[in-house]
């Protein structure tokens, strides 16, 4: 290559991910290996496991289309993408490459070749940045996330634990009474935490609330030893913690203070107290102010606290999992306490009833945009008149938390509609019918149903419910196979280039839909590997974790799909923020326009991931 064509070519390359991330010497020497080529339209370039020589493809202008050796398509790519890293497997790598494939100009184009040997020496030097070349989509879609959110953009909630927690805590042994802990937190050592040990271990921890509650309310004797009434194996953080992680523990786990522990000595605790004193996430103990409301109208005052939380957890870094569950952990405390709030307005149930949800919050995966899926499995022995009383509070509950910012399903999904507040014996029947003969309707019910989880009530209704579910699952082979068949009717984007385009009428032309052509085709991958081995989980993650532990699903995949499931998700989020800081109302149609080289290609190798796994589904499952 003539070096008078150097400078272009690497002020080309700073504009494509990832080379815009390596350091200028390594640019560089990438730059002066790589060499041009010109491809007519219709000329092809054929790859294969076994070819002398590889390389890396940079497409300068035009635009290729990529087909499997059977003539599937796998992709269509323009300017600034990239292809050809499935070859760049290293010496001893046990993963395989994905399979051979053909790319076709669409058109004239100009290609820069990086020859894989070349680039694997110079990487050498670099092993920092070696995981963006990686050959396995799941690597580089890891080494996406670390880049866009990294830990200097992280916001002004993260601070470290040691920056707000107080060093003053009460250290009291095992064998220590009740009445000489509750002396050293009160007197000697003034501390709402007392950390128990047993010789060096931490064991346990005693608050003040707990001493109030199961000592003094159960007039236990307080000459009994401490370990008798602490709360055993509690959950720690270290000093260099940051602050959304001691408050995301706080919220998974419902508790209400944290030993700080540094090599394996307790050097203070941190509270909920200590948090919404000394730093600003108020917001993240918004569950602690909805437990504590005495009216509904108290509770619609602190929906706006909602949106201050999804803010901050995406501009923290915090993971997309993580996320979902705070913000489902905050949509069971508002559903549970207008259910004790309307309970007491109306009041007690007059037989028992469990109240469940469906759909993303049963999945625990509750977004900016999360509405309402909910239903009522009452007992058998319900009268006619006592379903009155049932209709009624559904009918208020559902209204409160439209009221809160969950809004009310579009496909009229919840406990208000008279279908969805049925006796378990109905709710079996339902079930049965269903899993017999999934035509449209049902198999859209089935499907809306097939996770739920029980927030307030008798859980045991929805566990027998969802046991029903299992049997007849493992009675009708072919329920699999009708779900897997609709699983793969809609298929990510495999044919984009330059522009995302999916949506051609009404308000959202021209834009990508991330819900129904990515997540959903996800969540509903999740949902056949899982039920394929008797999972009960309603999360995407945890089916798809319960299918490798039972050997429905490799290691390699399990890592390529919950990578792919991750990014996308993230993509989602950012789009909702940047609405959100906006004033908008955000939705999930995203504007082509938004999408750089970065979002572009890294949602590539995830679009190739469900199409890979829809394949896998398709052959495995459904029927011819």
């Amino acid at each position: 290559m003539s070096h008078t064509l150097l400078p272009n070519i690497i002020e080309f390359l700073t504009h494509v991910d990832p080379f815009d991330k390596l350091p200028q010497d390594c640019l560089e020497k990438i730059a002066g290996c790589i060499k041009i080529n010109y491809l007519g339209q219709g000329e092809r370039i054929a790859f294969s496991t076994d070819q002398e020589e590889c390389y890396l493809y940079i497409i300068r202008t035009g635009a290729m289309e990529q087909r499997k050796s059977d003539g599937v398509l796998r992709a269509k790519l323009g300017e600034q993408d990239i292809f050809g890293f499935s070859f760049l497997q290293t010496e001893g790598d046990s993963s395989k490459a994905e399979m051979a494939y053909t790319a076709t100009a669409m058109e004239n184009s100009l290609l820069y070749l990086i020859p894989h040997g070349k680039l694997k020496h110079i990487l050498r030097s670099y092993p920092e940045y070696a995981q963006h070349f990686a050959a396995q989509a799941q690597v580089r879609i890891q080494s996406a996330l670390s880049v866009v959110w990294s830990d200097d953009e992280k916001g002004l909630f993260f601070k470290t634990v040691a920056e707000v927690a107080s060093d003053r805590v009460a250290v009291v042994p095992a064998t220590m009474s009740i009445q000489q802990a509750a002396y050293r937190m009160t007197i000697e050592t003034p501390s709402p935490v007392a950390v128990v040990k047993d010789g060096n271990t931490i064991v346990g921890v005693m608050t003040d609330r707990d001493l109030a509650k199961r000592v003094l309310a159960k007039c236990v004797n307080p000459s009994r030893q401490i370990q008798e009434v602490m709360t055993p194996n509690p959950l720690t953080v270290a000093p260099d913690d940051l602050v959304m992680k001691a408050a995301s523990l706080m919220m998974q786990h419902n508790v209400r203070s944290l030993p700080v522990v540094k090599e394996g000595q307790v050097v203070g605790v941190v509270t909920t107290t200590h948090l919404v004193q000394k730093h600003r996430v108020q917001a993240i103990f918004l569950i602690e102010k909805i437990n504590y409301t005495d009216s509904l109208e108290e509770l619609v005052a602190l929906a706006p606290e909602r949106q201050a939380i999804f803010e901050a957890l995406i501009e923290g870094n915090v993971g997309s999992e993580i996320i979902g569950q705070v913000m489902a952990m905050l949509m069971d405390t508002f559903n549970r306490r207008i259910l004790q709030l309307v309970e007491a307005k109306m009041g007690p149930p007059p037989c028992e009833y469990a109240w469940v949800v469906a759909g993303s919050h049963a999945r625990n995966e509750v977004h900016a945009l999360s509405d309402q899926d909910n239903a009522i499995i009452l007992s058998d022995d319900v009268t006619g008149d006592q379903r009155m009383y049932f209709k009624l509070l559904a009918m208020d509950v559902c209204k409160w938390m439209d009221a809160c910012g969950y809004s009310l399903c579009s496909g009229n999904f919840m406990a208000s509609v008279q279908k969805w507040c049925q006796p378990l014996s109905v709710w079996k029947t339902y079930y049965s019918k269903w899993a017999e003969n999934p035509e449209y309707e049902r198999l859209l019910n089935i499907t809306v149903f097939l996770e739920v989880r029980a927030i307030h009530g008798q859980t045991e209704l929805s566990e027998e419910l969802q046991a029903h579910l299992m049997s007849l699952l493992g009675e009708n082979s072919t329920f699999l196979s009708i779900l897997a068949k609709d699983t793969v009717a809609n298929q990510p984007p495999l044919g984009i280039f330059n522009k995302f385009v999916l949506e051609k009428n009404g308000e959202q032309s021209n834009t990508l839909n991330i819900k129904k052509y990515a997540l959903n085709l996800i969540v509903d991958l999740a949902r056949i590997y899982s039920l394929s081995v008797g999972c009960t989980l309603t999360g995407t993650e945890e089916r798809f974790q319960y299918a490798f532990d039972h050997g429905s699903l490799s290691e390699e995949s399990l890592k390529d799909i919950i990578g792919a499931y991750r990014f996308i998700t993230r993509v989602r989020y950012s789009h909702q923020l940047q609405a959100l800081k906006k004033g908008d109302v955000p939705d999930n149609h995203i504007s082509p326009d938004m999408f750089g080289s970065f979002e572009r290609k890294h949602l590539k190798d995830a679009f190739r991931i469900i199409a890979e796994h829809q394949d896998a589904v398709k052959l495995r499952f459904s029927q011819a």
